[in-house]
C-alpha cells in the first residue's frame, strides 16, 4: 500500500493532465449511454436533464484541470500559462452559469431529477474509475 501511496505522490503534471483528459472522455461516454437510458425509459426531458448534469460534470472536470494547471505553475515557479486571477474569476463564473443551468433545467425540463443527479455524478464516477487504474498500476 505504500508503494501505491508512494507512486501517486510522484505523480507529474503531465500524469496528472493526461488522468484528466481521460476522465473527460469517460463522462462523455457515459453521457451519451445515459441520454439514451433515461430517454428510453422515461422521456425525452429526462434524457436532456442528464445530459445537463454531464455538461455540469464536464465543465467541473474542465475547470478543476485548469486549477491544477495555474497552481502547479505556481508551486514550480514556471511562467503561468494563465493568471491565476483570471482562473479564480473563471471559476466562479462557471459556478455562476451551473447554478443557471440547474435552475432552468429544473423549471423547464419536467424530467425525472434523478438524470440529473446521476448526470451530476458523472464527474465523481469518472475520477473514481481513474484513481482505481492508477491504484492497480
Amino acid at each position: 500500500m505504500t508503494e501505491q501511496a508512494g507512486a501517486l505522490a510522484n505523480m507529474t503534471d503531465e500524469e496528472l493532465q493526461a488522468m484528466l483528459r481521460r476522465a473527460l472522455r469517460t463522462v462523455v461516454i457515459l453521457a451519451l449511454i445515459l441520454f439514451v437510458l433515461f430517454t428510453l425509459i422515461w422521456n425525452w426531458q429526462s434524457g436532456v436533464l442528464a445530459l445537463a448534469g454531464a455538461a455540469i460534470s464536464y465543465t467541473g472536470i474542465r475547470e478543476w484541470r485548469s486549477l491544477a494547471v495555474a497552481v502547479f505553475a505556481r508551486l514550480d515557479n514556471q511562467q503561468r500559462p494563465r493568471p491565476v486571477a483570471r482562473t479564480l474569476v473563471m471559476f466562479f463564473l462557471r459556478l455562476a452559469v451551473v447554478g443557471a443551468i440547474l435552475y432552468v433545467s429544473l423549471r423547464c425540463l419536467h424530467g425525472t431529477v434523478y438524470a440529473l443527479v446521476a448526470g451530476i455524478g458523472l464527474a465523481v464516477v469518472a475520477l473514481s474509475w481513474e484513481a482505481l487504474r492508477l491504484l492497480r498500476g
